[in-house]
């Protein structure tokens, strides 16, 4: 018992995750809403763990999350979904650029003027993670690719970290980015023809 109510804001956000990543997975409005209530747990979360970075990038997400929300109920609502699409070429190399700068910047933050463990990889995932929730927001395909990389690291930081349900929730969330990024390749190539 004392370990469930120990780890019980680690199993609300797993569970909600889990829901989130599902219906992410089905291209679904509704992971919006999810996500917000997640994220809004996850802020907790992640201070009580020292995660500072990922703390922060808690308040991107929530806005991130009406922002995504608008954009796909505003298709919804003109009788058309917004369509998955490719990530122009020259759009990437600028987002590439800027998650490698907005790693060194939380990096150097953490470092500098927290107590963080582990300031290398929080600020990494943090860093993708801005990049890739904004590439999901746009309904970019190639937001699975930057998903599977964020997953894997951020799988071995939570257990390093002692969150363990969000950790194996993190090897899930692999595994669904890989499948996750074929069904939205045929959902795309199909609204093509």
């Amino acid at each position: 018992m004392t370990f469930l109510a120990s780890h019980w804001l680690d199993i609300t956000t797993t569970a909600l995750g889990l829901a989130y990543i599902l219906l992410e997975y089905k291209a679904s409005v509704w992971m919006w809403v999810v996500g917000f209530v997640m994220q809004s747990l996850g802020i907790v979360l992640y201070y009580q763990k020292g995660l500072y970075a990922d703390c922060g990038m808690e308040f991107y997400y929530l806005a991130m999350t009406v922002y995504g929300f608008i954009a796909w109920m505003r298709h919804s609502t003109e009788k058309k979904d917004l369509p998955i699409r490719h990530m122009p070429k020259k759009m990437a190399l600028t987002w590439i650029g800027l998650a490698a700068l907005i790693w060194a910047a939380i990096y150097f933050i953490l470092n500098r003027f927290t107590n963080s463990t582990v300031p290398v990889l929080d600020a990494f995932t943090t860093a993708l993670s801005i990049v890739g929730i904004w590439a999901l927001a746009r309904k970019y395909l190639e937001q699975w690719f930057v998903w599977i990389v964020v997953d894997i690291v951020t799988c071995g930081l939570y257990f390093y970290k002692g969150i363990p349900f969000k950790a194996s929730l993190y090897a899930l969330y692999v595994v669904i980015a890989v499948f996750g990024y074929f069904k939205w390749k045929r959902m795309m190539d199909t609204a093509e023809a």
